[in-house]
């Protein structure tokens, strides 16, 4: 069965739409699931819209490819824990750099043997093997990063900055002289030093950052896929890929404005990075001056607060805490209390981690509120508990002008009245950065896996507390 022309290109425009809808779903959790089906369905229309035209001849390659395809997703969909998602995203934006790359490539060789080259083409095979080339390596070393693979901390030496001025002239140059003069030895130093790009682009970048950076390499890989969709003609190809591309833009865009930095500062700035740890975290609370608390400590004041606010971080998201905070949440609210998620835009690995894996525990979306919501709310709370979130509640960011991170907008629990920080040691986050917060007088830190914590405090409060 062969569809014409005019029927695919009414299912590609069918399937757009669905995209669009798809994207617009996902702007908030209580619709993302719908947002999900509507993307699913666009895929699928547009799959089979392609495989009945009149430009496939066989079959053979390409349902291999997709039963491959289907078996390592599915497999991979089954055991990728959600605290893995991040560097899973960063592994997904790789493979679309790689196949913007090889298509490019294939659809090169395949013009040149049939003599159809022309500067338009090769401005798009130009385009899509750059773009693809620095989205792969870049991903690679953020999935390395996010993973362990490698350390988080930023890779920053002299002249790095001219290092990559000088890459991106030369790579930049290559491409105009591959489309000029189709020579295929610029072709190769022009992937090659793409390829390069990417990684030394990536390096500098710390921890701290990783959340924009993810959102970024979005970016590069939607547009990754509209320079594929030019090469081989493709409109629906271009449109997702601009629809990728402009909100990845977008949400870095965001995020960036969250931190208070620029676009610029984040990928040049070289900022966040890892710390190793130390002996007994008690042990160096009380050598610092820190106030360590006991779970029973914690319920004492929760039990009969009015207002509990939970700030969930990374901490929360390796411990899997999420499902012990939402039988908290239920035991406080059969008591009275009133409890709120607080939320930073950074908050995890990539945008909206948090908002996952509180969705993933079934918390109702009416209790989870984003920093400008919440933090009118602090000052009135009386029970503030932070769940391995470490960087967004910060206080040098607004009182030291020395800190890296100053100026960043946080999470006001400072202002809370109580404060109990759920930490493993005394370990700073991931930007590298002591956080002021745990020497206020009004803040004790409870020390242990967080899940173990959150547990104990259900415990303790199915106990009756005090």
């Amino acid at each position: 069965m062969e569809i014409s022309a005019n029927t695919q290109a009414l299912a590609y425009l069918f399937s757009a739409i669905l995209f669009i809808l798809g994207l617009k779903g996902l702007t908030h959790p209580a619709s993302a699931r719908k947002g999900n089906y509507y993307g699913m369905a666009g895929m699928v229309i547009a799959i089979g819209a392609t495989l009945l035209g009149s430009e496939v001849q066989s079959y053979g390659f390409i349902v291999a490819g997709v039963v491959a395809g289907a078996v390592i997703g599915s497999v991979l969909a089954a055991r990728v824990q959600m605290t893995a998602m991040p560097q899973l995203v960063a592994a997904l934006h790789s493979f679309v750099g790689m196949a913007a790359v090889l298509v490019a490539l294939g659809t090169y060789m395949n013009k040149a043997q049939a003599g159809l080259l022309n500067p338009v083409l090769m401005g798009e095979l130009s385009a899509g093997i750059v773009i693809g080339a620095i989205t792969f390596s870049g991903s690679v070393i953020a999935f390395g990063k996010l993973q362990g693979l490698i350390s988080g901390a930023p890779v920053i030496f002299r002249g790095q900055h001219m290092l990559n001025a000088v890459l991106g002239v030369l790579t930049v140059g290559l491409a105009v002289y591959f489309g000029m003069t189709e020579s295929v030895w610029a072709l190769v130093l022009m992937t090659l030093l793409a390829f390069v790009l990417g990684f030394t682009l990536i390096i500098p970048i710390g921890g701290a950052d990783m959340p924009v950076i993810i959102s970024m390499l979005n970016s590069y890989s939607g547009w990754a896929a509209a320079a594929t969709g030019f090469t081989l003609g493709n409109n629906l190809l271009i449109i997702v890929g601009a629809l990728v591309g402009f909100s990845g833009a977008i949400l870095s865009f965001i995020m960036c404005r969250a931190m208070n930095r620029s676009i610029v500062n984040v990928v040049f700035g070289g900022f966040g990075g890892d710390s190793e740890g130390g002996p007994s975290a008690v042990a160096q609370a009380a050598e610092k001056g820190v106030k360590a608390a006991s779970v029973e400590d914690a319920i004492y004041w929760m039990e009969d607060a009015n207002r509990v606010i939970i700030v969930p971080g990374y901490g929360m998201a390796v411990a899997q805490a999420q499902h012990a905070l939402k039988e908290l949440l239920e035991l406080l609210e059969e008591r009275g209390v009133e409890v709120k998620f607080a939320i930073h835009p950074v908050a995890g690995r990539m945008p909206g981690h948090m908002n996952v894996l509180l969705a993933e525990a079934d918390i109702p979306y009416d209790h989870v509120l984003e920093m400008d919501e919440i933090n009118p709310e602090f000052a009135t709370t009386d029970v503030a508990l932070v769940v391995g979130a470490n960087d967004v509640t910060n206080p040098a960011a607004k009182t030291d002008p020395s800190s890296p991170i100053y100026g960043m907008p946080i999470l006001d629990v400072a202002k809370a009245h109580n404060i109990y920080v759920i930490k493993r040691s005394m370990r700073p986050g991931y930007s590298g950065v002591e956080n002021l917060l745990y020497y206020q007088d009004n803040c004790s830190l409870i020390f242990g896996d967080a899940k173990d914590v959150c547990e104990g405090l259900v415990t303790a409060l199915k106990g009756g507390g005090h």
